[in-house]
C-alpha cells in the first residue's frame, strides 16, 4: 500500500514557509457561553497578526456568517485580499484536530493531505463528531491526493521538527478512547508511514484541565530542528508542577533523529486560569508560528511578558504578538488548537 513515506512526502515543521493558515469563524455559544464576542475579538486579532505573511482560509457555515465575518474584519481594518472564505459546514471546528495534516514532496513539489479520523477527543462530544467531514469538504476544491490511515489522531497530539523527529504523549496516543486495538509499536508505525518521521519522543501526561487527554501542543513544542520549548511550573504547590517537571526531565535525556541531544528551553506557565468550576488548560506553548509573526496566547498573568520575550529571542525574524485568550480558553483550547497550517511547495 502506498503511504506518504513511500512516495516521498513528509510533514514539514510549522516554521517552514506556509501557503495559508486554516481556521474557522467562532460561533458556537455552547462552547463559549456569554463569551462569543470576546472570542471573536481574539480570532480577529489572530488573523490581524498573521495575515500579512500568508493567506487565511476561513471556514464559514453560510453566506450570512461570511458577511458577518467580513464586516467584523473590515471594522478591525483588516484588508480582505488575503482572506479566502470557505463555505464548509462545521459545528465548532478546532482545525488543528479535525482538519487534515498537510504533507509535501520536496522533489516533485507536490502537496497532499493526510485525513485522520476525528472522534471528538475520545468520544467526549458527540455533537462535534460531524467535524470529521471537514477535510473531505476542503478537498472538493483543493483536489489534493488524500491519504487515509483510518485511525484516530488529532493534530494537537503531535509536533514535528520537519526532519524526522516527532513529539507526543502516552496519555493521548495510547489512550483506550482513541485506538484501543493498536499497540504502541503499531501507532508508531502509522506515524512513521504517514508523516515520514523516524524518531518518536514520548512524553507522559498533559496539563490539568486538558480534555484532549494530554495534547503535546499544551506542554512542549519544537521551535527549530533541535530546540524544544517545554512548559515548566515554578510553583511546587501547583498541581501541574510534577507533571511538567517529569516531561522536562525526560526531554533533557532525549535526542533528535541524528542522535544529538535536544536543546530544551524552559517555558513559563500562566498559573491557575479558571473559575469555581475548575481549571482551564491555559498554556503559552499553544502558539501559532506564521510566516512573519508568531501569535502567542496571553492570560493577563505576569508571565505573559516573559513568554513573549522568550519566543521573540527564538524567532528573531518574526514578530511575536500576544493575543488575549482569557475567553477563548473556556473552550478548552486557544490559538494553535484553532489553526492548521498549509505549507507552500
Amino acid at each position: 500500500m502506498e503511504t506518504p513515506k513511500s512516495l516521498g512526502f513528509r510533514m514539514p515543521a510549522e516554521w517552514e514557509w506556509q501557503e495559508s493558515a486554516w481556521l474557522a469563524w467562532p460561533f458556537n455559544t455552547e462552547t463559549w457561553p456569554n463569551l462569543i464576542e470576546e472570542v471573536e475579538t481574539s480570532c480577529i486579532q489572530l488573523i490581524k497578526a498573521i495575515h500579512s505573511g500568508q493567506k487565511i482560509n476561513l471556514l464559514v457555515n453560510d453566506n450570512e456568517m461570511e458577511l458577518y465575518a467580513k464586516n467584523k474584519l473590515k471594522d478591525a481594518n483588516i484588508g480582505l485580499s488575503q482572506i479566502i472564505f470557505s463555505k464548509i459546514k462545521n459545528v465548532d471546528a478546532w482545525m488543528r484536530d479535525c482538519g487534515p495534516i498537510f504533507v509535501i514532496n520536496d522533489k516533485s513539489e507536490e502537496k497532499a493531505m493526510v485525513k485522520w479520523n476525528f472522534n471528538a477527543w475520545g468520544n467526549k462530544y458527540k455533537e462535534l463528531k460531524p467535524d470529521n467531514e471537514i477535510p473531505f469538504e476542503m478537498n472538493k476544491t483543493m483536489k489534493l491526493q488524500m491519504f487515509e490511515p483510518k485511525i484516530i489522531l488529532e493534530g494537537g497530539s503531535i509536533d514535528v521538527n520537519g526532519t524526522g523527529t516527532l513529539l507526543t504523549t502516552e496519555q493521548c496516543l495510547l489512550n483506550k478512547n482513541r485506538n484501543p486495538k493498536l499497540t504502541k509499536e503499531e501507532i508508531e508505525q502509522y506515524l512513521k508511514d504517514y508523516l515520514n518521521v523516524s524518531n518518536i519522543i514520548w512524553l507522559k501526561e498533559g496539563i490539568i484541565g486538558d480534555d484532549t487527554d494530554g495534547h503535546i501542543d499544551d506542554i512542549a513544542r519544537f521551535v527549530s530542528q533541535n530546540t524544544v520549548v517545554c512548559c515548566f511550573e515554578e510553583d511546587k504547590n501547583d498541581e501541574n508542577y510534577e507533571i511538567l517537571k517529569q516531561n522536562y526531565e525526560l526531554l533533557l535525556k532525549m535526542k533528535d533523529e541524528n542522535g544529538k541531544k535536544l536543546n530544551v528551553v524552559k517555558f513559563p506557565m500562566p498559573g491557575f486560569v479558571g473559575d469555581e468550576k475548575g481549571r482551564l488548560p491555559a498554556s503559552y506553548v499553544n502558539f501559532y508560528i506564521g510566516n512573519k509573526a508568531v501569535a502567542v496566547p496571553t492570560f493577563g498573568h505576569e508571565n505573559d511578558k516573559k513568554a513573549t520575550e522568550i519566543l521573540q529571542k527564538l524567532f528573531p525574524a518574526r514578530k511575536v504578538i500576544g493575543i488575549d485568550c482569557k475567553a477563548m480558553v473556556y473552550g478548552l483550547g486557544t490559538l494553535h488548537c484553532r489553526t492548521q497550517q498549509e505549507p507552500k511547495v
